[in-house]
């Protein structure tokens, strides 16, 4: 059974080879849905840059590319991929992109090498190794909340304007960012506004607060590297430049290229009427076989205002053009791939939303669980200071602060101070409370880590401590930032799991050696 088994899979793949030749083959089938090669190879090509040591070959990258699929597909089951806006979102993005395919290609081309000329004598490095300060902001955040995010974002850039030390970047990073990882970006392949910023920096410069669709961002480049050559490049800078200056010119040059290419044919007859007496029903040209009349026209002509001549060129280009746009996805794969990709991008995120992030911001009993579960990694490499530093205007009235504090918990501490010694129009202490490690006091330094003496407050020139040392957090609310980014985690590889333990996934390890090998 087995050998006539293995005859019938040599079969298949002899097959597979002499029918195909040279052209595309399936590489898997997951849940009976069959992937081919090609597209396996523009997902490996596009994120090759960007992937860990564990993914850098294709046989290593399959299972990341495998739970990528599972992920969308179970966005296209949950219908996602009829959503309203995210069906707009798609067709905007495509009718961008569009632009760069309706332009002659050499004329293109040239630009594209302009830029590309440009960007090499410039800044614009092919990567830049990156750590930032982000704050996912929804897009449909309250104005109040937006507004909040960016004073912290401006408050936490004026610090660091004046800490500018690699190690308070760091330490910012971890208490405020949503993202805490250090991360390659290479050109062409982050959002613009994103790219304008990061690649203006120099090395271990640190930029302004700055938005993208994603959130707020404060990004420091770490390192910087050469840009790839042009060839590696070229089609999507090709597809970035009709993103952000509109058609190219060598449109003219492509229409007259498409009109050979599916048989224009003028009517003389009824274009000389249409020009001499400005309507005409007669047949002006036929492109694909198709005939298209004065009547048509008339429907263009009454939405573009300009003499008949200038009407009848515009609607000829148009005509082309639209022809050509329903045919795209036909004759360009990689048009095809860019749209795909699109697509499945933003259904994955909204997926992941829905099942990783809204669930780790929520489930406040999964993350105490969590945390208890994994409380040894939470642990610092010192001890801290777990307490208040209570600054006031005398002696007698700090030790009656400390005193006071004493016997109520710490959660009431704030009210505490704030409804019995600052009640007045005089406050008389000044209460910072937290969990401090070394360097983040200096109050806390000098009295509990013996560090430099601290120089006394202007106005509150009396200072004492109330707390406890302590190893690490007592409570899951301490990391909380820290913990959610690592409880995504934990929530995406059991989501991974589920799918992966109801997904019916072949891959054809023969084909798998042929990728970017053939």
């Amino acid at each position: 059974m087995m050998k006539m088994r293995s005859f019938w899979m040599m079969l298949f793949l002899w097959l597979s080879w002499n029918a195909s030749s040279q052209s595309d083959l399936v590489l898997m089938r997951i849940n009976g849905k069959d992937v081919m090669r090609s597209e396996f190879e523009y997902s490996y090509n596009k994120d090759k840059v960007s992937l860990t040591p564990k993914q850098a070959t294709p046989e290593k990258y399959v299972e990341r590319f495998v739970n990528f699929k599972l992920k969308v597909a179970a966005a296209e089951a949950a219908g996602l991929d009829t959503v309203l806006v995210l069906r707009e979102r798609v067709e905007n993005y495509r009718n961008r992109l569009i632009e760069s395919y309706l332009t002659d290609t050499i004329a293109a081309e040239r630009a594209a090498r302009q830029l590309y000329d440009k960007m090499k004598a410039g800044h614009r490095v092919g990567q830049v190794r990156v750590k930032h300060i982000f704050k996912y902001l929804s897009q449909t955040i309250p104005g109040h909340a937006l507004r909040d995010a960016v004073a912290h974002m401006d408050s936490i850039y004026e610090y660091l304007r004046r800490n500018p030390a690699s190690e308070v970047f760091d330490a910012c990073v971890e208490r405020y960012s949503d993202d805490k990882h250090t991360f390659w970006v290479s050109w062409l392949q982050m959002p613009m506004e994103f790219e304008d910023v990061v690649f203006d920096l120099s090395a271990g410069e640190i930029s302004q607060p700055f938005f993208t669709p994603q959130g707020i961002h404060i990004v420091k480049v770490l390192e910087r590297k050469g840009i790839p050559p042009f060839e590696d490049v070229r089609e999507e800078i090709m597809a970035r430049q009709a993103q952000r200056h509109g058609p190219d010119r060598g449109a003219k040059a492509k229409v007259e290229k498409l009109k050979k290419e599916y048989q224009y044919i003028p009517d003389k007859v009824g274009m000389d009427e249409l020009v001499n007496s400005g309507r005409t029903s007669r047949t002006l040209f036929t492109l694909a076989g198709k005939n298209y009349t004065g009547n048509d026209f008339a429907r263009f002509a009454a939405a573009y205002p300009a003499g008949v001549r200038k009407q009848l060129d515009a609607f000829i280009m148009k005509t082309v053009f639209d022809y050509e746009n329903t045919r795209l996805e036909q004759k360009y794969p990689d048009f095809r791939r860019l749209v795909q990709g699109y697509k499945e991008q933003l259904m994955l995120n909204k997926i992941t939303e829905k099942e990783v992030c809204e669930r780790a911001a929520t489930d406040e009993a999964g993350l105490k669980n969590y945390f208890e579960k994994y409380r040894s990694k939470y642990q610092w490499k010192e001890p801290r200071y777990k307490g208040a530093v209570l600054h006031g205007v005398s002696k007698r009235v700090v030790k009656q602060a400390r005193k006071f504090l004493k016997s109520l918990p710490e959660e009431e501490w704030k009210d505490a101070i704030r409804l019995t010694f600052n009640a007045g129009a005089q406050p008389q202490i000044r209460l910072e409370q937290g969990t401090f490690a070394p360097g983040d006091n200096v109050y806390v330094d000098d009295v509990i880590f013996k560090g430099k003496e601290a120089t006394p407050m202007v106005s509150f020139p009396f200072t004492v401590v109330l707390g406890k040392k302590v190893k690490g957090p007592e409570d899951y609310l301490e990391v909380k930032d820290r913990l959610v980014t690592d409880y995504q985690s934990y929530l995406d590889s059991q989501w991974i799991a589920r799918l992966r333990a109801s997904a019916k996934v072949e891959i054809n390890q023969e084909v798998l050696k042929t990728v970017n090998n053939h």
